[in-house]
């Protein structure tokens, strides 16, 4: 209810679509390798897909109870890093509160919140990885290794992050030889999920994607991400000091690693972002290491206020977190401002562009092929719904979401090139601008904004969207 809930924005237009076509592989026959690429990469398809059949749910449904479970996991781990770094009951649930209070906070300027308002992997992976760290410290070392292996499978990248920072952790707070050995085989599993073909030179057209994601690169960061990536560092230093003083070694512990982790992964993502010639290893995206970072720096922050300004005070705790999640509420509501901040499963669409996607999905041939503005999705009042997500039809590639799948399969970029500069003009199309589009890569249907083009028959129109037939 703070954060609110959108299944089919942002991330969701490769994600989702990558469960449906396992649902039903005669779905998106045009383009499906803009998110095929991830899916083939990921079990979290499969696994999405896999229980909407065995439970027989509709997909928005299962959709929906999967973001509610991913939710209970992540606030549930950070209950469980409360009650290894502290002693006071209360902290933990401060922890949680903390947590869930700031779920969309954003991560500096990775482009990432703690949790997303839809379902992805990172849903599944950002769980995985405090439970990792929860067994490492407690030195369940075969259950963090199934942690891990599930984490792989789901989100590698994310799992990269989550191991290095496990592997720094014990190599900080080594006393048993076993522990070290046991850092060192985590290592050596962290370094075999690099196959040696990811990073192919740079060509023209990957350059030219690369120009589409400036937070790939520190240089491109304002000044507010720039402290994104510090304060939190200085922070966590001063919760170490106080660790330290009330002697509570895990919390200093973990301080430590944490600051040393974020201090790695800047000074990694400057060495490969910076010069022009390494951009090619720009797809790692280092600085996302923050993410694990904020998520125990706000565990930390919400067990300290607990214990020693809250304690059991009901209305301080009231005073803190009802303006804090009135705050986030307000945040997303700007983020989404023609969209119900809850996008209930079964409710009737009040977004103009999802009611026209919707109409698409039941009224066109699954083999239909569209083209539409190729920044449709940071168009104002579509809030960043995935055409493919919820209308369930083949596109032309975009240059939103599209291209982030390219950053991470440069193979596709070329096609990715022809496909947005043949719609670069979009918004001065003309009735003859059409038929190229049809004779170049076979679409058959526009997604038009108001007023349209006069000559296009149009079976669909509303306030703000047509939908018209290429003949």
């Amino acid at each position: 209810m703070v954060h609110g809930y959108h299944p089919g924005v942002e991330d969701a237009e490769i994600y989702l679509p990558g469960i449906k076509k396992a649902l039903n592989p005669a779905l998106y026959p045009h383009n499906s390798a803009f998110f095929a690429s991830h899916a083939r990469m990921t079990l979290f398809p499969s696994l999405i897909a896999g229980s909407i059949r065995i439970s027989n749910l509709p997909v928005d449904w299962a959709l929906f109870l999967w973001q509610w479970f991913s939710i209970f996991l992540l606030l549930l781990g950070c209950w469980h890093l409360g009650r290894l770094t502290f002693r006071d009951a209360l902290a933990r649930w401060g922890s949680v509160a903390l947590i869930a209070a700031l779920l969309t906070i954003p991560v500096a300027g990775t482009a990432l919140y703690i949790m997303d308002e839809y379902l992805s992997t990172r849903s599944l992976s950002t769980p995985a990885v405090l439970f990792i760290l929860i067994n490492a410290i407690e030195r369940k070392f075969a259950r963090a290794l199934l942690w891990i292996i599930f984490t792989v499978l789901i989100h590698p990248l994310m799992a990269v992050f989550g191991v290095a920072y496990v592997v720094l952790f014990l190599w900080m707070n080594r006393r048993q030889p076993e522990t070290l050995s046991s850092s060192r085989l985590e290592a050596t599993s962290a370094l075999l999920l690099f196959p040696l073909g990811l990073f192919p030179p740079i060509t023209d057209a990957y350059r030219e994607v690369l120009t589409t994601r400036p937070y790939f690169f520190l240089r491109e960061w304002r000044w507010y991400e720039w402290l994104g990536i510090f304060a939190p560092l200085a922070l966590l230093g001063l919760i170490r000091w106080l660790a330290r003083s009330q002697d509570l070694p895990v919390l200093e512990a973990m301080c430590s690693a944490s600051v040393v982790s974020g201090l790695v992964f800047f000074c990694v993502s400057l060495i490969i972002t910076i010069p022009q010639r390494l951009a090619n290893f720009a797809e790692l995206q280092p600085m996302r290491g923050l993410h694990l970072i904020y998520i125990l720096l706000f565990v930390f922050l919400g067990g300290l206020v607990a214990q020693w300004v809250l304690r059991d005070h009901i209305w301080r705790w009231a005073v803190l977190f009802l303006p804090l999640s009135s705050g986030m509420w307000y945040a997303q509501r700007q983020l989404f401002p023609a969209t119900p901040h809850v996008e209930w499963p079964g409710a009737k669409p009040k977004n103009d562009w999802v009611q026209a996607f919707l109409w698409i999905r039941q009224n066109t041939p699954r083999e239909a092929y569209f083209a539409l503005d190729p920044d449709y999705m940071a168009l104002a009042g579509e809030d960043q719904h995935g055409f493919r997500a919820i209308a369930e039809r083949s596109r032309l590639a975009d240059v939103v979401k599209d291209s982030g799948a390219v950053t991470m399969f440069p193979a596709l970029a070329e096609t990715w090139r022809q496909q947005v500069r043949a719609q670069r003009r979009w918004k001065d199309f003309q009735l003859s601008d059409f038929p190229g589009l049809q004779q170049k890569f076979g679409v058959d249907w526009v997604v038009l904004q108001r007023p349209g083009v006069m000559g296009l028959p149009c079976p669909y129109q509303n306030n703000a969207v047509l939908v018209c037939r290429l003949e």
